[in-house]
């Protein structure tokens, strides 16, 4: 049962080297314990890529333990993960954005392609892992999350590093430093603690040299404070996130909506999918590797179930979600691996989302903290496509990986358009991310037999690779650690 568990070791710490299994436990102390440790970790992005994304921060953090319940009752307790703010969509919905679509649309952007990516899970499900391997190999996800990447590098530069360039370096710098020189758990959360540090010295900024002139969210020089807490100390200490609206200024501000729908705007997030079946392929193999248990079998309920979560959560005006290394990282350092925790960590996230103030509080980030993070967070989203390059050891000497990749790429980062009709046009991460699935396996299709022999190595994450030959399918594991 997937809300049962089994007390183990007295309740008490495990000894050195022993493990908790999805289905134990431990005391409830040491459980609510474990779960706040699971809150701290997916916190930091939980909440960023909900503003980056202008979405409400206060409800996706609520959303998002939502969603792990019904993550963890969908796979039965076999896959203990959490589900927080996917940063995959961020790309799509800079593009909705700048196309003039407002949180409904984005919202319902996502939506539907959380159906896709729900319909796509319960496809692998009953065909098998190795379809997803054979339609998606890691040339091709690992160029897709690169693009989506990278093409959000206008952004840093002409919405929030202008906002204030000198906090933004000083933010990076520290993020740099912070992420490689602090110790265990503080260094995974390095992002979050970069946020708390730029806020603090924003705060400060303001009170050593006054107010800054600069470009705002919206482009607009103004002179204003860096940090604002007008609408912190307006806002109630609990209820439930406010509807959308329009304020004074004429500014959405997000808060629970339903979503539109335009078939303009879901195709420019429906790559984000593609993204979200590697990350979630990679997140239960990394499991599968930690529990000594194979989840090949649940791997399409998996991706299913996050595919359901987006839907849940976007169905209200939150934010879409993917299952967190964060957390996992946590488990590996614990082995402690009970769902207990994870349920736990989404009911703490729930109350979290009926303090309204806490959202405020979230929503008052200064624009030049976003320019340090952002900087960082973008380039490591496009880095981990090479990440997934170099784990499956996709060879680009090969024309069959090189050419078709290159050329996606290049047109996603460069946001080139292709006009098919006067009100439909296909740019950027779409088209660039079309161009790679489909010109990978047309190439792949007319070159000669000594460019396709060998299998390709098709399996995302760190416990090893699965080589798949054309013919006959098989999957045969290798262990890459040595």
């Amino acid at each position: 049962m997937a809300l049962s568990w089994k007390v183990v070791y007295g309740g008490r710490t495990p000894p050195p080297g022993a493990v908790v299994r999805p289905d134990e436990r431990l005391s409830w102390g040491r459980t609510v314990g474990l779960g706040a440790q699971h809150v701290v970790a997916m916190f930091g992005a939980t909440f960023v890529f909900p503003i980056i994304m202008g979405l409400n921060p206060q409800l996706a953090i609520m959303m998002s333990g939502v969603a792990t319940i019904c993550f963890l009752l969908i796979v039965k307790g076999a896959v203990p993960s959490y589900l927080g703010t996917s940063a995959s969509f961020v790309g799509g919905v800079v593009a909705i954005r700048a196309q003039g679509g407002d949180s409904a649309d984005v919202t319902g952007a996502i939506l539907v392609a959380g159906v896709v990516l729900a319909l796509c899970g319960v496809l692998i499900h009953y065909l098998g892992a190795v379809v997803l391997y054979r339609v998606l190999p890691p040339v091709v996800t690992g160029a897709v999350v690169m693009l989506i990447g990278f093409n959000l590098a206008p952004v840093v530069a002409d919405v929030y590093w202008p906002q204030d360039q000198w906090i933004a370096l000083i933010v990076m710098t520290a993020v740099i430093l912070m992420a490689v020189g602090l110790r265990g758990f503080l260094g995974r959360i390095a992002i979050f603690v970069g946020l708390v540090f730029g806020y603090a010295l924003s705060w400060l900024f303001d009170r050593m040299f006054g107010q800054i002139t600069s470009p705002d969210g919206t482009g607009e020089v103004v002179t204003r404070d860096r940090v604002n807490f007008d609408g912190v100390r307006e806002a109630d200490w609990l209820g439930f996130p406010k509807e959308t609206f329009v304020n004074s200024q004429g500014a959405e501000v997000a808060g629970w909506h339903l979503p539109s729908f335009s078939v303009t705007f879901i195709l420019l997030v429906l790559p984000a999918v593609i993204a979200l079946i590697a990350e979630n392929a990679g997140h239960v193999k990394a499991v599968a590797e930690m529990t000594d248990k194979d989840l090949d079998p649940v791997m399409g309920k998996a991706i299913a179930a996050d595919g359901v979560g987006t839907v849940i959560a976007t169905s209200v005006g939150g934010s879409p979600t993917t299952t967190y290394a964060e957390n996992i990282g946590v488990m590996a350092a614990t082995r402690v691996y009970s769902t207990a925790a994870y349920y736990v960590a989404a009911l703490v996230a729930i109350l979290f989302g009926f303090s309204p103030k806490f959202g405020a509080l979230i929503a008052a980030t200064p624009g030049g903290v976003l320019g340090g993070i952002t900087v960082v967070l973008y380039g490591m989203i496009g880095l981990l496509g090479a990440r997934i390059w170099i784990e499956n050891r996709v060879d680009f000497a090969n024309p069959v990986n090189l050419v078709p990749v290159s050329a996606g790429i290049i047109i996603a980062i460069g946001d080139t358009s292709l006009e098919i009709t006067d009100d439909f046009v296909l740019s950027g991460i779409a088209l660039g991310t079309i161009v790679t699935i489909v010109a990978y396996h047309l190439a792949r299709a007319v070159a000669p037999p000594h460019l396709r022999e060998g299998g390709a190595v098709l399996t995302v994450g760190p416990p090893g690779v699965h080589e798949v030959d054309d013919d006959p399918p098989s999957e045969t594991p290798r262990d890459e650690r040595g």
